[in-house]
């Protein structure tokens, strides 16, 4: 796999600074049931790398004294960390917004098929990934019988209520492009999505998100080896919208890996780029607590331009 941080470190992205924080979202692993092209995690049924009980308690109790109000749950499948249920009730316990990214067809995995029921019980959002209504597409990219699996995995939390408004039960689908370029107007493609799950599958939904593909791990390896990658970074340059600085998700987000060391996003992540704090080579997430993030600076690279091309990209959707 080609490194893609040596050509992204040198930089004329505009300078950010953090605002209050209020999601912590937390990568449970790197294991997953699915190896898609697309993936920023370079996750893989082969990785091993799975928080473990110590890491979730400090989780627990960064929650209870920080003010956080909204934890999101991701991976690989953050569903096949064994911890993940005890994660998802204490976080409800204690009131704080649970977001459950999910790939669908984790639903329908051998020991997961209570999961679904379990996701009701607890009213955790679902923000479910389905880079297409085309079966072909999303085949192509994720894998034979992904698409067919997913369908599946809808109709059964629709069946429970998710994606339905008087239940309450959030359920958001995640789009992303094949190749390199832009997704499309989100609320347009919403529509096209809206119509075709439902005349196709019968299926329901709340929200479309649409999110740009990084230029890192597997997707940005990639572009490389195509000899893309100067293509796509000049396109999402020419795209840049200062608009979209205001409403980056790092300003009020940090990102938890899964031994506990704390980015700035899950993209930084990624690339190895730790949250800053008092010239510390890295920063745990106990090294927060009873810190005030306000003001100070976010560690940016040339793949930050991803979030703020176009209508611009986070973990919610478009910005624009």
């Amino acid at each position: 796999m080609h490194a893609t941080l040596p050509l992204l470190r040198a930089t004329d992205f505009p300078p950010l600074r953090r605002e209050t924080l209020t999601t912590l979202q937390v990568n449970l692993g790197y294991r997953c049931n699915q190896q898609c092209l697309h993936c920023h995690v370079n996750a893989s049924p082969k990785r091993r790398e799975v928080m473990g009980r110590e890491t979730i308690d400090q989780v627990l109790g960064f929650l209870r004294r920080s003010g956080v109000t909204a934890i999101d749950l991701t991976g690989g499948a953050p569903e096949l960390n064994p911890h993940f249920r005890d994660l998802v009730r204490a976080a409800r316990s204690l009131g704080v917004q649970v977001m459950d990214r999910c790939n669908l067809t984790i639903l329908n995995e051998p020991g997961q098929e209570d999961l679904a029921d379990f996701l009701a019980e607890h009213r955790v959002e679902v923000v479910a990934s389905l880079p297409c209504y085309l079966q072909e597409n999303v085949d192509g990219q994720r894998g034979q019988g992904v698409f067919e699996g997913s369908i599946r995995a809808l109709r059964r939390l629709n069946g429970l209520g998710y994606g339905d408004a008087p239940s309450g039960l959030v359920l958001d689908l995640v789009y992303n492009p094949v190749g390199p370029y832009l997704p499309p107007p989100q609320c347009a493609l919403e529509a096209d999505y809206r119509r075709e799950l439902g005349s196709r599958y019968g299926v329901r939904f709340n929200r479309l998100l649409t999110l740009t593909n990084m230029p890192i791990e597997r997707f940005g390896s990639t572009l490389v080896s195509r000899g893309e990658f100067d293509a796509y970074m000049g396109l999402l340059k020419s795209a840049h919208q200062e608009a979209n600085l205001g409403r980056v998700m790092c300003r009020s987000l940090v990102s938890v890996d899964w031994r506990g060391y704390v980015y700035d996003c899950d993209f930084n992540q990624m690339l190895g780029l730790p949250l800053r704090l008092d010239g510390r080579p890295r920063v745990h997430l106990t090294d927060l607590l009873g810190r005030d993030l306000r003001g100070r600076p976010i560690v940016v690279a040339d793949h930050c331009f991803g979030c703020t091309a176009g209508q611009g990209s986070s973990c919610g959707g478009a910005l624009a």
